[in-house]
């Protein structure tokens, strides 16, 4: 936890991408005073994506997954799935720190509709870490549902 304090602590700017093109990434105001003062653990905390309606968001207010309006569909259960994988990589050539949350899959028979996803610590009070803006609704019908790994990149001082 005091190693990804420390990083987190030489951090000047947030930049996110994601891999596909349409998404837009925010990272709550919140977050990095949260888990600078200890409010959460990457390494150790059981990180969750929940599916979102992004109208609902707030960057400026929204600090935890309460404060967002989840969607609602067969095969969806409110509070969203465990992220699949969650690593944090430092490039010390181009200074910068990449967090790679590759969330979860609904998979069977899914009927959903979603224009955004809500990256978040349960164990830490629900608080949120990003939210993926899908730049429109994104939906499956009777299929698998699938949130593409959603990349933060923090520039070092």
């Amino acid at each position: 936890m005091k190693q990804i304090r420390l990083i987190f602590a030489a951090l000047f700017v947030a930049f996110s991408t994601l891999a596909s093109a349409a998404a837009t990434i925010h990272i709550p105001d919140a977050f990095l005073a949260a888990y600078l003062t200890g409010g959460g653990n990457l390494s150790t905390g059981v990180i969750k994506c929940a599916l979102i309606d992004i109208t609902s968001y707030n960057r400026a207010t929204d600090a935890v997954l309460a404060d967002v309006t989840q969607v609602s569909g067969t095969g969806y259960t409110a509070g969203g799935q465990t992220v699949t994988s969650i690593t944090t990589t430092a490039d010390t050539t181009n200074h910068w720190t990449s967090i790679v949350i590759t969330p979860a899959v609904w998979s069977g028979s899914t009927t959903i509709s979603a224009t955004g996803a809500a990256c978040y610590d349960s164990t830490s009070g629900n608080k949120l870490i990003a939210v993926d803006d899908f730049g429109a609704t994104v939906a499956s019908s009777g299929g698998t549902y699938t949130v593409g790994a959603i990349t933060v990149r923090f520039t070092h001082f």
